[in-house]
């Protein structure tokens, strides 16, 4: 059975489907939460768990619409594709329709409601 989390930023709510992973399952357990997201390389938001891991194993490379971890303490949303990025990061799910995911996110730092 497919399970799904949601998170609202930018006034737009994203379904996110999750992937069989202990990171994923470890990250479903901290919801509901709201996140401060910050900016980088303007592709992704991330937020920095600084008092909680999960557990990581970093195989896959990013793509516009994961959502995945990175180290084993931060999550990250990636609204578009990184381009020649060496990371590798941690699935925790897949956001099922990115239409609008690069105008919620897009520029400067943003509020993510998780759920």
């Amino acid at each position: 059975m497919t399970d799904f989390i949601r998170f609202t930023a930018g006034g737009r709510t994203f379904k996110v489907e999750l992937a069989d992973t202990p990171a994923a399952r470890a990250f479903r357990k901290v919801l509901p939460a709201k996140l401060p997201m910050l900016e980088l390389n303007g592709n992704e938001k991330y937020f920095h768990f600084r008092d909680r891991t999960f557990p990581a194993a970093p195989a896959v490379h990013a793509k516009a619409g994961d959502v995945m971890l990175y180290q084993d303490d931060y999550v990250v949303i990636f609204y578009m594709t990184p381009e020649n990025s060496p990371y590798t990061y941690t699935r925790i799910g897949r956001v099922t329709d990115t239409k609008d995911l690069i105008r919620a996110l897009g520029s400067g730092n943003v509020d993510v409601s998780w759920e």
